[in-house]
């Protein structure tokens, strides 16, 4: 394999991951409109670009593989050690690319879960406004045998 088709497949990497970052902030916006049809079809067009980038990183191994023989399972640093100063730059350049758009990436989804989650505590708060007394009933444990207990006895027992 050649020095040329791993820059491509990381080409191909970074470009993918920009645009799933483009849509993780798309998300952010759609989150706090509380669209939820949106934010479905949102996270159907993720499934698809984390697919994607599944291939890219498979074939991406295959590369890596057949550049450095030697190594089960070679890194980009070992293809670093193996191709000419050209390709070395240019790898060393998509390598630091691609690690900013991840963790942009992985910021940017820190957000988005922290948005669902007060989302969902204010979801959580407007429902025990509205039905108080739903909420006091499970706000203590009871087993399930003494909960069938406690609900089966009553004032007047059938048996008798």
């Amino acid at each position: 394999m050649s020095a040329q088709a791993l820059i491509t497949s990381m080409d191909k990497l970074v470009s993918l991951h920009k645009s799933l970052h483009e849509l993780a902030v798309k998300k952010t916006d759609i989150i706090k409109k509380g669209d939820m049809e949106s934010l479905d079809q949102m996270m159907k067009d993720e499934q698809k670009y984390v697919a994607a980038i599944g291939k890219m990183e498979q074939a991406r191994a295959q590369i890596t593989q057949g550049l450095v023989a030697d190594k089960s399972e070679p890194t980009l640093s070992d293809c670093l050690q193996v191709v000419s100063e050209e390709h070395k730059l240019l790898l060393s350049e998509k390598k630091e690319k691609l690690l900013e758009i991840v963790n942009e990436l992985q910021e940017r989804n820190k957000l988005n879960q922290q948005l669902v989650y007060h989302s969902l505590q204010f979801v959580n708060m407007s429902l025990s406004l509205v039905n108080p007394q739903a909420a006091a009933q499970n706000m203590n444990y009871v087993h399930p045998q003494a909960a069938k207990q406690s609900q089966s006895s009553g004032m007047f027992n059938s048996k008798v």
